[in-house]
């Protein structure tokens, strides 16, 4: 989950970049992620399920971390900081989004539909496990490419997450499984975000905005 997966970077960070099979890789990681985004949300629109929204905030967590990989190849401190700021305030608002419909399903919602939380939860899992393959190879690199192949793998645990609720839905005709996952999920990605939150503010703080180019 993208919540383990969060790595600390420096100015004295060495690039994978020298890989251009690495870069390819890093590339077809953030658009897996991000289609998986777009799908979880709207399915779990479709479908009442809170957990596959939950799962869409790792999704869009796991984007923001490959993104931030290949920043790490060109791309200043300053602009790294930046990112992981406006992410983990992304992260914050739609967990809390996430919590709050929770609640209000907790009292007047309908049990998701099991049937499309099953299959799209499978597909997030295939995604994943493929996204996971395509990383197996540089598994033994510097701390940033552990990193990221870590995150990929420990996804996996959240897709299998959901396809539980979505049985347990199935068998109990109730909404409480959708709810205790996602409400788990949620929790997890809030204090993701608190952590990157802080650690984004503190590289804000100490690194200097670069001065304005001469006319």
């Amino acid at each position: 989950m993208s919540h383990a997966c969060h790595h600390h970077h420096d100015d004295h960070d060495h690039s994978p970049g020298d890989s251009p099979r690495y870069r390819r890789v890093l590339w077809a990681a953030l658009i897996i992620n991000a289609a998986m985004a777009v799908v979880e949300i709207a399915s779990g629109w479709r479908a009442g399920s809170l957990s596959l929204w939950a799962d869409a905030l790792d999704f869009i967590g796991d984007a923001a971390n490959y993104a931030a990989s290949l920043a790490v190849l060109s791309a200043g401190l300053l602009w790294r900081a930046r990112l992981a700021w406006l992410k983990g305030w992304a992260m914050a608002l739609f967990g809390v989004g996430v919590l709050a419909r929770a609640a209000w399903a907790a009292f007047a919602g309908e049990p998701p539909q099991a049937a499309t939380m099953g299959l799209v939860g499978t597909l997030a899992l295939l995604a994943n496990v493929s996204v996971a393959v395509m990383l197996y190879a540089f598994r033994e690199g510097d701390a940033n490419m552990r990193a990221v192949w870590l995150c990929s793998r420990n996804d996996a645990l959240g897709n299998v997450a959901v396809v539980a609720a979505a049985g347990g839905v199935a068998l109990t005709g109730r909404a409480w499984p959708d709810l205790l996952v996602a409400v788990a999920m949620a929790a997890l990605a809030l204090h993701s975000s608190r952590q990157v939150l802080r650690h984004a503010g503190e590289e804000l703080r100490r690194t200097p905005a670069p001065a304005p180019s001469a006319p």
